[in-house]
């Protein structure tokens, strides 16, 4: 294999744990109770990229990683959306709710489609494809959903049925033709 990518989940946000779309606010503070445990099973990278925002910035240094930020890991734009729960945005937008979950390219809240963040993870790892070593990208459940359909050749709809859990880890190997999924799980329990 000549490239490995292992994408990382940052950690829980105070709105995350409230089930709420996401803002760019910091973890909880709880969120790196296990950071050393995790970041003793990373293996070394020759590359570390962080989405912009704060909640994955700040994973990378409760790991002890020095990131660099990639504006593809970033996570989906939800604008009118963001900070409401699921809740509060179905009754608000029942509509735009059932269109957001029925077709991959709607945007109802007025930010980013399912499509366009899937396009992003595509590149990124195209990019990436041919390159020797291995990357750690530390961005959110989004954007590591999309890269595991992308993978698998899935339907785009079927980011709906993968949870990703805050700290997990998923790892993606590349023979520089195509990537496989080789692991996805808890960080400490590799």
């Amino acid at each position: 294999m000549l490239a490995r990518l292992t994408m990382i989940a940052s950690g829980a946000t105070p709105g995350m744990r409230k089930g709420r779309f996401p803002t760019d606010e910091a973890p909880e503070a709880s969120a790196f109770d296990s950071a050393g445990a995790i970041a003793s099973s990373l293996r070394r990278a020759d590359r570390v990229w962080t989405s912009p925002a704060l909640a994955a910035r700040r994973t990378a240094e409760a790991l002890g990683l020095e990131a660099t930020v990639e504006p593809l890991l970033a996570e989906q734009d939800f604008a009118r959306w963001a900070g409401k729960s699921f809740e509060e945005v179905q009754a608000e937008d029942p509509a735009g709710m059932a269109a957001w979950f029925a077709d991959p390219d709607a945007a109802p809240h007025g930010g980013e489609s399912l499509a366009a963040v899937a396009r992003r993870g595509a590149a990124l790892m195209e990019r990436l494809a041919g390159e020797r070593g291995h990357t750690i990208a530390l961005t959110h459940a989004v954007p590591i959903r999309a890269a595991i359909v992308h993978v698998l050749g899935a339907p785009l709809s079927s980011v709906w049925k993968i949870d990703v859990e805050p700290l997990s880890f998923t790892e993606f190997r590349s023979d520089g033709r195509r990537w496989v999924l080789h692991a996805s799980g808890v960080a400490g329990a590799r």
